[in-house]
């Protein structure tokens, strides 16, 4: 049994009841893991120096998962700290006990669940409070803004450090919205954050308006100081791809794609994952595509869409200009994300179009953004764990030999802790979380 404090026996009426609290009663970990979060314990007694309470757990409802020597306490005086080690995946109910003098204590229920080793733990963190990470970007100061396809809601994480958001953000009351706009990607110029949804129907095939959202965030601050303010936005996108490639020739089949009925996440479907600025540029935005591929088969490229104005269109409501489109060979995957530096060095995230794709290959390709240029294999992206690789957060020096980049995972629809309920469905927030892993993109 760890624990911290003085075990002193006194008079027993000299004492009051201790009394503990814990700064969550929900804690996510994982076997391997490194850097797990961790809960505040807060304790006093009447009449007692907190130092010389004792901590420690006394009971594990499942002691596989971990047990009461796998709990570790930290800290002296009135707040502690404390870690969970986990053993292996599965849920666990631990009884944390404060004693103080006189022998008298209290307990408090800390219910923990620890989902399965994955590959490179040490270089992986996870970030609580949602399951379904759809895009990132980096805001300085080792912190990023994730959103989420699920909520409209956008989380400041320490990029570091495993545990919940430091803050949130949710505008959709301010943009209009009632349902998910499906946040699939984002990118940055200078202050101002865009975001869009996925444009496409939802899996059931039906056209829900709030996914056709464009809309910006400016950034005051950085780092754990970082705040957002919503600027504008724009809900006619879907509809102006579909006639501008209707006008076309219907090259790219959106008119298809969008129809009523039809499911997105197809190799001819309509479905939005990437979005980068063009290089040198703040006002020529690509627009990354899911889906589809193009040609619809095996072998198709990847295709992005600019829009030559994107800062007129979600400013003020402009009709937007496209450029021509762009096909990339990615080895027969689709964009799930395009990320670039400040030198036009881009990182693109490839994978499956199809919907549920966990155990299809994942690679990272490096490219200059210039249309007619071919994308360069960088690595592949590990398959086998839970989720499936969604986001970039930013870019290294591609020229720079070791250079890292951080991906995420949408976990949403895992089996994090072996029960059979997906992510996205868990009962508490805290035991949602999606992965944050560091890969090595240059030799």
């Amino acid at each position: 049994m760890a624990a911290v404090g003085l075990n002193t026996p006194a008079d027993a009426a000299s004492y009051g009841t201790p009394t503990i609290s814990l700064s969550a009663s929900y804690l996510s970990g994982a076997v391997g893991a490194t850097g797990d979060p961790q809960v505040t314990v807060t304790v006093a007694q009447s009449g007692a120096d907190a130092s010389a309470l004792t901590v420690a757990a006394s009971a594990s409802s499942r002691s596989s998962v971990a047990a009461t020597g796998d709990v570790g306490v930290s800290g002296t005086g009135s707040t502690r700290r404390l870690a969970v080690t986990a053993h292996t995946s599965g849920y666990t109910d631990l009884t944390i006990k404060v004693t103080g003098l006189g022998g008298k204590t209290a307990t408090r229920t800390l219910h923990f669940a620890a989902s399965a080793a994955v590959q490179k733990a040490a270089d992986t963190r996870y970030f609580t409070g949602s399951s379904d990470a759809s895009a990132a970007v980096d805001v300085g100061g080792g912190y990023a803004v994730v959103a989420d396809d699920e909520s409209n809601t956008l989380r400041l994480y320490d990029r570091s450090a495993s545990g919940g958001p430091v803050k949130t953000w949710d505008f959709s009351s301010r943009l209009g919205v009632s349902k998910e706009i499906d946040i699939e990607a984002a990118a940055r110029v200078g202050n101002t954050i865009y975001w869009t949804g996925s444009l496409g129907n939802n899996k059931d095939g039906e056209y829900k308006a709030d996914r056709n959202t464009v809309f910006t965030t400016t950034v005051t601050g950085s780092g754990a100081s970082t705040q957002l303010t919503l600027g504008g936005s724009y809900h006619k996108l879907r509809d102006d791809l579909v006639a501008w490639d209707h006008a076309n020739g219907d090259r790219y089949g959106f008119a298809a794609g969008t129809a009523d009925g039809q499911v997105p996440k197809q190799i001819d479907g309509f479905n939005v994952e990437g979005l980068e600025f063009a290089p040198g540029s703040t006002s020529t935005a690509y627009i990354g595509f899911r889906a589809p591929l193009v040609p619809p088969a095996n072998g198709g490229k990847a295709l992005i869409v600019p829009v030559t104005n994107v800062d007129e269109v979600v400013a003020g409501g402009a009709k937007p200009v496209f450029g021509a489109a762009i096909q990339l060979d990615l080895g027969g995957l689709s964009i799930r994300d395009i990320r670039k530096n400040a030198a036009d060095q881009y990182l693109i995230v490839a994978g499956s179009w199809a919907a549920d794709d966990n155990s299809d290959p994942y690679a990272v390709y490096s490219w200059d953004g210039v249309a007619g240029h071919a994308p360069v294999k960088r690595a592949d992206l590990p398959t086998g764990d839970p989720g499936g690789w969604e986001a970039v957060v930013d870019v290294p020096d591609l020229g720079r030999a070791g250079a890292r980049a951080q991906f995420i995972t949408d976990d949403g629809s895992a089996n994090l802790y072996g029960d059979g309920t997906e992510a996205k469905d868990l009962t508490h927030p805290e035991w949602k979380k999606s992965r944050a892993t560091w890969f090595a993109v240059t030799n």
